[in-house]
């Protein structure tokens, strides 16, 4: 799933760990676990007996670290790092965390995945207070706030930090004698804990990366935990009691890697329920199952099963062309698709083909995909989609924030199927979405978020209110 040509994206990926005389190198491992969930940056910093040291840089992880002695130079015993996808911030090597900040009494790092909905409100005020940024990102705020907290203990200062942002974070903090682990108080973004054989805990936006670097997993983070991780082990603390489970929907869907488990659910799995159920909501004749690779392959075989139609390899992706989905211009996006993707007509010739996706954006990719099927021979094409039909933006880590760029926002089903060209078009029920998923929690919505479906969202969107209010009113149409 890397390199998806698809305009959605997560922001970020964090990993951090804490007792390993190689924490550094076992940083790097993990992350390449997580660089799906970011391509843009990269950086890792490492505390060696309260020293801290940092190397960052735009590019993939394997680009940042190219040169061994990068990462060589950051030895210790500790260390976060971090992959970057933008939401909040531009592109610069000024926003690639981990942030390091220095001052004449204490100095810390930090890393951040998710998406601050009062961050320009606060940073208004933080600079009306005399505080000065060093970068776009929303990210740097909770430094400065932890910094002006008139608290007595270090502690105090993060948690009242920490209840003064707004949104959905998990953050790493990478203090001189211990690591720091919160998550807002509706888990939004996805966190686990991991202990090492050594005793060495570990941290990570998905389980996925432990099992790289061999760790167990011990628990998720919980909404508005805060833990303290130091050389006498793990402290479980909060912040706040006013929690509410709301994790993004979407990290089951499309960004988390099959081989994560997120709240005990694994993540192909719940993908392949999600298959399951599309097929019983599902209407139409077929002969053959084509699942768009990779992320869609999951739901494809659920859907198989549950239909009984064959799931055979109508697409194939080549794992080797450049990244697309950050191409700047419509029309290089679409050519990225040509690139990626080719049909395999001895497959589709002839054969009413169920094309299944686990989400439609602008509608770019699923009208050159049901465009390369047709071409190689398919009689008909039926998309279906493991997912609910995106019309709401995310205020929350992903990079949707306005109506006008999502199709499902503009167009009826009927208008959004004659604009990809395909037979029929049918996505998953919200229903069938909270119950193929299955959290086991008493939450509203099963512990999802799913406001980008439905447009009712679990917090307040403070700064962005009054922007996606106006959002409503105003349509674009996407027909050529």
């Amino acid at each position: 799933m890397t390199y998806e040509v698809k305009s959605l994206n997560e922001e970020c990926g964090v990993f951090g760990i804490w007792g390993h005389p190689d924490a550094a190198k076992l940083t790097y491992f993990g992350l390449h676990s997580l660089q799906h969930r970011g391509q843009e940056g990269a950086g890792i910093l490492s505390n060696d007996a309260g020293q801290l040291k940092r190397h960052r840089n735009m590019g993939l992880l394997s680009e940042v670290f190219k040169n061994p002695a990068n990462l060589d130079k950051l030895t210790g015993t500790g260390a976060i790092g971090h992959v970057r996808y933008a939401t909040a911030g531009e592109a610069s090597v000024d926003n690639i965390q981990p942030f390091m900040f220095k001052f004449h009494d204490i100095q810390f790092g930090l890393a951040h995945n998710g998406n601050l909905t009062n961050a320009a409100s606060l940073k208004k005020e933080l600079e009306k207070n005399g505080a000065i940024f060093s970068s776009t990102s929303d990210s740097e705020i909770l430094a400065h706030l932890i910094r002006r907290s008139h608290k007595p203990t270090l502690i105090g200062k993060v948690k009242e930090a920490l209840s003064t942002v707004k949104g959905g974070f998990a953050y790493l903090l990478m203090f001189e004698d211990k690591l720091i682990v919160a998550l807002d108080p509706n888990g939004f973004r996805p966190l686990s804990i991991g202990r090492m054989a050594n005793g060495a805990i570990v941290v990570s936006s998905e389980t996925c990366a432990f099992e790289v670097i061999g760790a167990e997993w011990l628990r998720d983070v919980k909404p508005g935990e805060v833990v303290i991780i130091d050389d006498q082990g793990i402290q479980y603390d909060h912040y706040t009691t006013d929690t509410q489970l709301a994790i993004c929907s979407m990290e089951y869907i499309y960004f988390a890697r099959p081989d994560s488990n997120i709240h005990g659910v694994n993540v192909h799995t719940a993908r392949k329920r999600m298959g399951a159920q599309l097929a019983r909501e599902f209407k139409h004749e077929a002969d053959i199952v084509v699942g768009v690779p990779n992320s869609s392959l999951s739901a494809a075989m659920g859907f198989a099963e549950e239909s009984g139609l064959p799931n055979e390899m109508g697409l194939i992706k080549n794992q080797y062309t450049q990244r697309t989905f950050i191409q700047p211009t419509q029309e290089l996006r679409e050519q990225g698709v040509r690139m990626k993707l080719s049909a395999v007509s001895g497959v589709v010739k002839g054969k009413r083909v169920v094309m299944i996706d686990d989400s439609i954006v602008r509608g770019t990719t699923s009208r050159r995909i049901v465009q390369l099927l047709k071409e190689a021979g398919a009689s008909e094409v039926h998309v279906a989609i493991g997912s609910p039909a995106l019309a709401y933006p995310c205020f929350y880590g992903i990079d949707i924030q306005t109506r006008q760029e999502l199709i499902a926002a503009n167009h009826t089903v009927e208008e959004t199927r004659q604009i990809i060209g395909a037979d029929s078009l049918t996505y998953l029920s919200i229903e069938g979405l909270v119950d193929s998923i299955g959290i086991e929690t008493d939450a509203p919505n099963g512990g999802l978020c799913v406001a980008y479906f439905d447009g009712n969202y679990p917090t307040p969107l403070y700064d962005y209110e009054e922007e996606y209010r106006r959002s409503l009113e105003e349509k674009t149409s996407f027909y050529k």
